[in-house]
């Protein structure tokens, strides 16, 4: 059983896939648009990968306040969630992505990546660290 785990921002996608055993993520690729709203391509690009992978269940980063509350970006991400069901047919099940963004970019910093070559990959780790606490909670 492989599960996606994307990252959904203003106007790039990171997408992380678990291994076949449910185990590990492992960063894939940064989807990239010019408009928040052209989501198109992005949508194509990811029901490929999910072709590719054989991914049955999707898991999407949740950008809730650090209060809790829900606000523009977690309510893009519902809607997000809404067409990728509709689209896939597979099951989004949202996850708490709080700090998952200031974590990637710790893990470049440490990683010694440069700080003009970050961008490229942060959106992509993120995803991981998205997949890999979902995949984390479901062998506790």
């Amino acid at each position: 059983m492989r599960v996606m785990g994307l990252d959904y921002g203003t106007k790039t996608v990171g997408v992380a896939i678990s291994d076949a055993l449910g185990l590990t993520a492992q960063g894939i690729e940064t989807i990239e648009r010019k408009e928040e709203n052209k989501l198109r391509r992005t949508c194509a690009r990811i029901e490929e990968l999910i072709r590719e992978y054989a991914v049955e269940t999707i898991v999407l980063g949740f950008p809730k306040h650090m209060n809790n509350d829900i606000g523009e970006r977690a309510e893009k991400s519902l809607e997000f969630k809404a067409m990728l069901e509709r689209r896939t047919g597979l099951e989004v099940i949202m996850w708490d992505e709080r700090l998952t963004t200031v974590a990637a970019e710790r893990t470049l910093i440490e990683s010694k990546v440069r700080r003009e070559d970050r961008k490229k990959y942060i959106d992509k780790i993120a995803a991981v660290f998205i997949l890999q606490g979902y995949l984390d909670s479901l062998h506790v």
